[in-house]
């Protein structure tokens, strides 16, 4: 990708959240991965201040910075202390008047209600698992099975574990009950897709770079129950879940297959109006692509399949971020009137 404008000489918030009720182990890692980050963005050329949000005043955080000065990197998952809060950084950014990285708001309160999303890819001709929201136990219109049992409004699989995959009627009461009485929310089921898994990037606004796919590794896993990206598989490094699942890249597939997958997925950000990067969440059966999950606030630590996919395309940790945080500049005014005048 190329660009008329550069970046480095605006400095960069790097705004992540911490929340005080995380264990003092999990809030070590969390300031380490996100010090890595910045570090590295160093090492591009950008003049980088971390930006810890510890609680839900994130306008007293930023009263200090100038929006018209600097360009903020968002890596919040959500406000502390207000769960599912991801889109209320985005709307709160946006009336200080600051110039972020990644989706807006609108798109990040979107792909937080899958069974909308899920509605949208379906009248588009995407391929989506089929699925049910089901709200009452007295009233279950399911009958496909394997079947997934997930959270509608929610994401890093949060409340999916190996008992969420059912293959029976008793099983799917067992675990919809599980969902209403202890989550508070409405049940997605969804029919299980037990194939090959692939969590794909893709980067850019008006013409956008798929990055090589990365496979989700199930083949220690015998047992159905255990295909798939559960909280354990992401979170806890001490299971064998997190282990054992590791993504593979790059991924195994033919070109025609990875033509297929480019489509699917591109047709996907831009329905969604993702802006900048995201990562898509697709399984494969039969040789039939199911898009699973829409991702436009993805996790960018150095594991994870995104930044791998961006390594094999021959950009570093640090080359990766900084080319999100050129993408986002060409929306700041001055960069704005900048292209105008070039024009």
């Amino acid at each position: 990708m190329v660009f008329e404008i550069t970046c480095v000489d605006i400095p960069v918030l790097l705004l992540y959240n911490l929340d005080p009720s995380w264990s003092m182990q999990d809030q070590h890692e969390c300031h380490a991965v996100v010090d890595s980050f910045a570090s590295a963005l160093n090492k591009a050329g950008h003049a980088v201040h971390n930006v810890c949000i510890r609680s839900d005043d994130l306008e007293t955080v930023l009263e200090k910075f100038d929006p018209e000065l600097f360009l903020i990197f968002n890596w919040c998952e959500e406000l502390p202390g207000i769960p599912r809060s991801e889109d209320e950084v985005a709307q709160i950014l946006e009336r200080l008047g600051f110039t972020f990285t990644g989706a807006s708001s609108n798109t990040l309160a979107l792909c937080q209600n899958k069974p909308y999303v899920k509605q949208l890819l379906l009248a588009n001709l995407i391929t989506t698992p089929e699925w049910q929201v089901i709200s009452s136990l007295s009233d279950i219109p399911w009958s496909k099975f394997p079947a997934i049992v997930k959270l509608p409004f929610e994401h890093c699989s949060y409340g999916i574990s190996r008992e969420s995959v059912v293959q029976s009627m008793p099983e799917l009461i067992q675990r919809v009950r599980y969902v209403l009485n202890e989550m508070h929310q409405p049940a997605l089921v969804e029919e299980f897709i037990d194939g090959r898994e692939f969590h794909v990037g893709v980067v850019g606004n008006d013409s956008l770079k798929v990055l090589p796919p990365a496979e989700i590794d199930y083949s220690s896993f015998p047992d159905i129950h255990d295909r798939l990206c559960t909280y354990e598989s992401n979170f806890d490094p001490t299971s064998l879940a997190y282990q054992l699942t590791l993504p593979k890249v790059p991924a195994e597939l033919t070109m025609e297959q990875i033509n297929d997958l480019k489509g699917m997925i591109i047709s996907a950000y831009r329905l969604l109006k993702c802006r900048d990067y995201a990562r898509m969440d697709i399984r494969m059966r039969n040789g039939i692509f199911y898009l699973l999950d829409v991702n436009p606030n993805p996790d960018i630590s150095p594991d994870t399949s995104l930044v791998l996919g961006g390594g094999l395309i021959g950009l570093s940790y640090g080359e990766l971020g900084s080319l999100f945080l050129h993408l986002a500049a060409q929306r700041l005014p001055k960069f704005a009137s900048e292209k105008e005048r070039i024009k």
